[in-house]
């Protein structure tokens, strides 16, 4: 089984942009301030960015050892969107403010074909009545 190839997508498919972080902090109270500036941040870029379709921060309320703190959750217009996020003045700026509050940073970029899963949830839905 192949990987699928960023060349190949087609005018239906849509980029996920999707980074989990760990936060500094000794305290939770530390780690909370930490997580929720980042929520504050990031959320500050909606509308900012060129290709931006979707953004969303969540914060891990488990409190697991195993769980991140900080999930964002994004979808690009194409990868030429992503590319231009990652070096967009207002994106680099949220980077520069939150130095040293993120410990660990985890990543997936991933194309999904929007058109296959709309179809697939009109089967499903269709074959439900």
């Amino acid at each position: 089984m192949g990987l699928p190839s960023i060349e190949n997508r087609t005018v239906g498919d849509c980029i996920k942009h999707i980074v989990m972080w760990n936060v500094a902090g000794v305290s939770e109270t530390e780690k909370d301030q930490a997580a929720a500036a980042i929520k504050s941040r990031f959320e500050g870029l909606r509308g900012l960015i060129p290709g931006l379709l979707h953004l969303e921060i969540g914060v891990d309320f488990s409190r697991v050892s195993y769980a991140c703190d900080v999930v964002l959750y994004s979808e690009f217009s194409t990868k030429e969107a992503l590319d231009a996020y990652a070096t967009h003045p207002a994106h680099l700026k949220v980077r520069d403010e939150l130095e040293g509050m993120r410990i660990a940073r985890h990543q997936v970029d991933y194309v999904q074909d929007v058109e296959a899963v709309a179809s697939s949830s009109g089967r499903a839905l269709s074959s439900a009545v």
